[in-house]
Parts: C-alpha cells; sequence; structure tokens
C-alpha cells in the first residue's frame, strides 16, 4: 500500500456528471426561456469565477453509490472497461474501496484512474465542459456532490466554500 496524500481521492465520475435540470428564471421575457446571466456585478465590475481546489478532509466524491441525482457510469462511459472498473471500486457502504474513512484520503491516490481526477482536459473528455467553463462546473458539480453526501450546512460545505472565497 502506498503511503495517503494529504489530498483525499477525487472522483469526477459522479461528482461531474452530476444531473441538474436547467432553472427557469422567473423574469425571463420569453416564456420557459432561460435568460443568460451576466458575470458582472453593479457599476460594472467583473466578478471573477473562483478557481476549484479539492478540500482536505472532505472525501464527498469518493462516496461512489450516490443515487439517482447523479449519472450512473453507464450514462458517462462509452468504455466498458471502464464501466466494470468503477464498479469494481465500489464497496459494500457504497463507499470507494481505496478511500480510508478514519483519515477521509485515498489510499492510492497517486494511482487513482483517471476518472478520479479533477482536470480540465478529463471534465472535457468524459463530459464535454471545456477548459473556459472547467471552474464553474467544477465548483458547482462540488458543492451538489458535498451537499447530497454531508448536507447542506455541513462543515464540508463550508470548509469547501471558505476555500473558494480564499483563493480569490
Amino acid at each position: 500500500m502506498s503511503p495517503a496524500i494529504s489530498l483525499p481521492c477525487f472522483n469526477s465520475v459522479i461528482f461531474a456528471g452530476r444531473r441538474s435540470p436547467q432553472k427557469k428564471l422567473n423574469n425571463a421575457k420569453v416564456p420557459g426561456a432561460t435568460p443568460k446571466l451576466s458575470n458582472t456585478t453593479g457599476f460594472g465590475t467583473s466578478k471573477k469565477e473562483p478557481s476549484w481546489r479539492c478540500v482536505e478532509g472532505c472525501g464527498a466524491c469518493c462516496k461512489l453509490a450516490k443515487g439517482p441525482a447523479f449519472a450512473t457510469p453507464e450514462e458517462i462511459f462509452t468504455n466498458p472497461t471502464d464501466i466494470e472498473l468503477y464498479k469494481s471500486l465500489i464497496g459494500p457502504d457504497g463507499w470507494c474501496i481505496h478511500y480510508e474513512k478514519s483519515t477521509r484520503k485515498c489510499s492510492i491516490y497517486p494511482d487513482r484512474p483517471y476518472f478520479c481526477r479533477v482536470e480540465p482536459d478529463i471534465f472535457e473528455s468524459l463530459y464535454g465542459i471545456t477548459k473556459k467553463k472547467f471552474n464553474k462546473e467544477a465548483c458547482g458539480s462540488c458543492r451538489d456532490t458535498i451537499k447530497e453526501i454531508y448536507g447542506s450546512h455541513s462543515k464540508e460545505l463550508d470548509s469547501f466554500n471558505r476555500s473558494l472565497r480564499s483563493s480569490d
């Protein structure tokens, strides 16, 4: 067994493959249309998107069997070998067999499968998310996953949000 690294395994398959229906805004001018939102705040100042970063001690992404709100491996992968590998990582409790709950770290972090890596190129190849949209999508997916696993008022979500604010 390799030594544990300071970051937990971050499984982008379930993380980024979440299902999230588009939300309609009440003030849309065309019925049923979803207007684009501006990334600017008052007086023409631009709001910078935070850069995604993994937060040590979370591990929400390592809960591989998350339920119907998240995409299945069959909905994400085209290669049957990837589906098989992913399923082989799911322990009886739904967590990755390499996730050490006592330390909240991945025991194979340096050697984890490619789909456990939250990186722009992987998001683009698996989900069609461009590098330009990577940070926004990764941050949103992470928040959704943390809320699903730990709750919307969890210390894990608070820690993630504080980490993003400190990266600005």
